[in-house]
């Protein structure tokens, strides 16, 4: 899923970056309107926008009238600004949700997940060659025909597709999964998860190795 988030605060974003791509958003991040502005005009696709409301050139309210004009997406105002009237007045500009700062990054993921669900917008079916994975039931497919795999070999699988055509570290992957199980998985315990993976899915593999780094399906 792709995220917009404009914030002035280098310190905020780093923190939300790191903590969106473990949750294996990719970000583009802007700093100020005009650089928001920008990358908007510039015709990139997002998923969602989180906007801080007061940044050094403009307001990110104005942004949000843009996006809800041009794109449609969700957007979830991050903001100091906590007053009755404020909240109100952002929901009425558009937001699918106000988050005042200060906040726990959890909350904001639970959030996400929430404004993504409410607006119909997350990713129900992912499909590469002849694999299709069920996000919803959480079931894979290889030509229509069932596969079975375990909830962690699952889980390995569905962050692989979450990345398709983009290299996923072994790094990230037991990160993910310690996240997600509450297990704790060691480096040659994930290779023998991602050969058990290959041959549940036979001829229809899709997973390429990159060679020291990790993993990638294209």
């Amino acid at each position: 899923m792709k995220v917009l988030l404009v914030e002035d605060s280098p310190m905020i974003v780093k923190g939300l970056v790191y903590t969106l791509e473990q949750e294996q958003y990719d970000v583009t991040t802007a700093m100020s309107y005009a650089m928001a502005e920008d990358i908007i005009y510039e015709g990139q696709d997002f998923d969602l926008a989180i906007l801080d409301i007061m940044l050094p050139d403009g307001d990110g309210r104005s942004v949000c009238k843009i996006l809800k004009e041009e794109r449609g997406i969700p957007v979830i105002f991050l903001t100091a600004k906590g007053e009755e009237n404020d909240v109100v007045y952002g929901l009425d500009m558009g937001a699918d949700d106000y988050i005042i700062k200060p906040f726990r990054n959890r909350e904001l993921i639970s959030r996400i997940n929430n404004v993504m669900r409410r607006t119909g917008k997350t990713q129900k079916s992912l499909s590469v060659g002849r694999v299709t994975i069920d996000a919803d039931a959480d079931v894979v497919y290889v030509d229509d025909n069932e596969v079975t795999f375990t909830a962690l070999e699952y889980k390995i699988l569905l962050m692989l597709f979450q990345n398709t055509g983009r290299t996923v570290t072994r790094q990230q992957i037991l990160d993910k999964i310690w996240d997600m199980a509450g297990n704790f998985v060691e480096d040659n315990t994930l290779t023998v998860y991602i050969k058990r993976i290959r041959e549940k899915l036979g001829d229809a593999d899709v997973i390429k190795t990159i060679k020291g780094v990790g993993y990638r399906v294209e």
